[in-house]
Formats: C-alpha cells, structure tokens, sequence
C-alpha cells in the first residue's frame, strides 16, 4: 500500500531546538492523556507507532486524529506548518502497514493510505473544521500538507 511521496516545501514554520527533546520528556504524560481519551486541537488524540524509515526500529508519536467512518481515522502530516514532512510520515511512508494506532486503551494493528484529488480535499475540509488550528499551517508554508488515512486490519 505505499503512497506517492508529498514534497517538501521552500518555507515554514521553524521547530524551536528545544521542541524535540521537550516532547520526548513530555511523552508519558501525551500518553497518559491518549489512555483517558483527551483531545487536542479539537481532535481525539491516539499514538501513532510506526517503523523507521532507516533504522528499522519502533517510534511512537501522539497526534491528534480523526475518525473516518467505522475502523478508520484521518490524520494530517502537518508538523506545525514546517517547511519538512515529520518523521513519522516518512517511517508510513517506507512502512505503511507496520503500523499501530493507539486510541484510549486499545491498540490497532493499522494500514496507512494517503489521500489525493477530491478525497484529500474533502478529508482537509473536515480536519480543518474540527481543529481550525490545522487551518493555519497551511500559511505558513508552501508544502501540501498531507493527509493520511489509517485503517484498522482484520
């Protein structure tokens, strides 16, 4: 199931130094929040767990997703409007059916997709409608941010 690839950008939002090794500190507690069902940026947040794209070992990140109908969810590559696609995008990317999706206490064995055309659009549309903070990434770069769609196996 592997997906064509969005560009980078020429300009973006700058990750402050201190951002990655704060959220790593930070991540049991996103963890904890994910357990109790908590939201974010108007959004229910999972943990998303892919395979490295090079080192082959498991990475975990807490996003905010959105459900897609029954066994599916949305999810944006936004990284904060940055100029770069995350990390985690690229790991979907080389891996997009080594993936588990977190959501309360659950755990889901998920294949990714990612959206394009008129089905990307439409998912955006809703994203930016349940977390209108995701609306303004896209002014701060120039990338098309990409929205993937996770759906559970079995």
């Amino acid at each position: 199931m592997a997906f064509e690839k969005t560009p980078r950008g020429t300009y973006g939002q700058k990750t402050p130094a201190f951002a990655v090794p704060l959220m790593k500190m930070l991540n049991p507690l996103m963890l904890w929040q994910v357990h109790r069902g908590g939201r974010s940026a108007g959004m229910r947040m999972v943990a998303l767990t892919t395979t490295g794209a090079k080192s082959g070992q498991r990475r975990q990140v807490i996003l905010g997703a959105l459900p897609d109908g029954e066994g599916a969810w949305l999810i944006a590559a936004s990284g904060g409007g940055t100029a770069v696609n995350p990390a985690w995008y690229h790991n979907l990317a080389a891996h997009p059916g080594q993936a588990e999706l977190v959501i309360g206490h659950d755990t889901y064995d998920v294949d990714a997709t990612q959206l394009a055309g008129p089905q990307r659009d439409a998912a955006w549309d809703r994203i930016i409608v349940a977390g209108p903070r995701y609306a303004g990434y896209v002014t701060k770069t120039d990338r098309v941010i990409p929205v993937l769609r996770l759906t559970t196996k079995g």
